[in-house]
């Protein structure tokens, strides 16, 4: 599928947005590791911000301080969450279970 024609000024616009969606992914992944902010926020943040919400859950896991690939791969199949799930797909059971396991 060839990819649609944009101009210049609309590729631009793109790149920011998702240089953007990076930055304030990293950034939420960042203060999830050094303590600054808690899983609770961020499934606070993420009702308001679509970028927040589009953080995968494991990525988001990997990032909680004491958490590695191996620990956050057994707990997301413990808890039947799918690895590859992003925050606004999780259900009210998930995240409840998952505010639960920290």
């Amino acid at each position: 599928m060839p990819a649609p024609k944009m101009t210049d000024e609309q590729r631009a616009a793109a790149l920011a947005r998702a240089a953007e969606a990076r930055r304030v992914r990293a950034e939420i992944k960042q203060l999830l590791k050094t303590g600054s902010l808690t899983l609770e926020d961020v499934f606070a943040r993420a009702e308001e911000d679509d970028l927040v919400a589009g953080i995968k859950v494991n990525a988001l896991v990997v990032s909680m301080p004491h958490m590695g690939k191996i620990k956050a791969i057994r707990l997301l199949e413990e808890l039947r969450i799918a690895e590859n799930r992003r925050l606004r797909g999780l259900t009210p059971r998930q995240r409840a279970d998952l505010l639960a396991s920290f």
